[in-house]
């Protein structure tokens, strides 16, 4: 088995010339693109951060109260920060939200617009599922790696990390909606003589609907499970309380800021579960 090992394909350093290729030439585009990202960062924790917690609970009830138009998920929004305060977990939670919502609007304004583009070109969705494929089966901490290489540590690398792995989501969920579009509807609007842009904005946006916001739904929901390996590249939030545990094998911090992220997973996925219907 020398012979075959000997003539190993260069994966490993195909991958390392072209990361040094990017580090060498990209530098001015990655470091542009961490201060937009921090700046947005920056700005969502502060708005989460400077009023007082009742005030950004009150918040989430009434959006809650929006989508769901029911006491039922308000009531357990308000239980469940209240828990949250109770276990003194404020801070790390609203800047896990804050990787989170940062996630939710780099995924959709990329994601949505690929998605269409890609139910209105067949060929481009299949070349573009198996990097698709790739981007959601490849380890998570192997994406840490290029990301440390381009922006160092913070919360900007724990961000790019899970746009990649979150990324395909929204990408899937919005090429199944517009390609689900009954065929009827694109044909009456075409022959009331409606555009390819009122046929999209106003025939297949529309029917799409349920399932780009189901897309929004599996963007929060994978981003927040992305918290814990995000804390290994410095970024701030629930993950970093989960990791010191692991590291002094402290069971009841860890099951502590285990429970307080299942509890912020319950509560943004019920205050979406009305865009299921």
């Amino acid at each position: 088995m020398d012979w075959l090992t000997d003539n190993k394909i260069p994966v490993g350093r195909t991958a390392k010339v072209a990361f040094d290729w990017l580090k060498d030439n990209g530098a001015g585009f990655f470091d542009w693109l961490s201060l937009v990202l921090e700046a947005m960062i920056d700005g969502i924790l502060w708005l989460l951060q400077t009023p007082h917690p009742f005030v950004i609970i009150a918040l989430f009830v009434a959006l809650t109260w929006v989508l769901q138009r029911r006491w039922q998920p308000c009531l357990l929004i308000v239980l469940g920060f209240m828990f949250i305060l109770n276990q003194g977990y404020w801070e790390e939670t609203t800047e896990s939200l804050t990787l989170v919502l940062s996630s939710c609007v780099v995924c959709m304004a990329v994601g949505v617009p690929i998605g269409i583009a890609a139910a209105h070109r067949p060929k481009l969705y299949s070349w573009m599922s198996p990097i698709l494929d790739l981007m959601q089966t490849l380890p998570t901490f192997v994406y840490l790696i290029p990301a440390i290489v381009f922006f160092g540590i913070g919360m900007v690398p724990g961000l790019i990390a899970t746009v990649i792995f979150v990324l395909p989501a929204p990408i899937r969920l919005t090429h199944l909606g517009i390609s689900s579009t009954p065929q009827p509807l694109l044909e009456a609007a075409e022959a009331f003589g409606a555009t390819p842009s009122q046929v999209l904005w106003k025939v297949e946006l529309p029917s799409a609907f349920p399932q780009i916001m189901a897309g929004l739904n599996q963007t929060i929901m994978l981003s927040l499970s992305m918290v814990v390996i995000a804390a290994l590249v410095g970024a701030s939030g629930l993950g970093v309380p989960v990791v010191r545990a692991l590291n002094s094998v402290n069971t009841s911090l860890g099951f502590e800021s285990g429970i307080i992220i299942v509890v912020v997973a319950i509560m943004l996925d019920r205050m979406l579960r009305v865009t299921r219907k």
